[in-house]
């Protein structure tokens, strides 16, 4: 899926979305990735100088959050309802792709449970389980 299919999929655009492609989709897994560079705007008031510039883990999490929203179906539109277990392993800062990882849990009616990872040349970075609640259609007013 490329960046074009992938902004149809998820109703989001720049600054908010996290993810440039898709890897691999299947039913219960998603894999995605992002190039971290240096322009992103969260960076510009993100610990100042002289401190690195570090991605933010809020950041990190909203990447997990959309790979799980395409777990559900097209069309379909979620909101991420909770965040459990995260953890964070090692920062993120400019240069890095990240390869975010999402695997279905469970899915009842509206809501999504996916434990979802985040990597960075297959070093775990974060991890959490999202749950997500659906039911909205994308690009349908209400």
């Amino acid at each position: 899926m490329d960046i074009e299919a992938l902004k149809r999929r998820l109703p989001l655009g720049y600054p908010y979305l996290l993810i440039d492609r898709v890897l691999e989709r299947g039913e219960e897994e998603v894999v995605t990735q992002k190039c971290v560079t240096i322009n992103e705007p969260y960076f510009q008031g993100h610990f100042r100088p002289p401190y690195p510039s570090v991605m933010p883990g809020t950041m990190i999490l909203e990447g997990m959050a959309q790979t799980a929203g395409l777990l559900l179906p097209e069309g379909e539109l979620a909101m991420l309802a909770a965040v459990e277990r995260a953890r964070f392993h090692r920062p993120v800062v400019p240069g890095d792709r990240i390869t975010f990882r999402a695997r279905l849990l469970r899915r009842r009616a509206v809501v999504l449970r996916a434990q979802v990872r985040a990597e960075v040349e297959g070093k775990l970075v974060a991890e959490a389980v999202i749950t997500l609640m659906g039911g909205g259609d994308v690009g349908k007013a209400d």
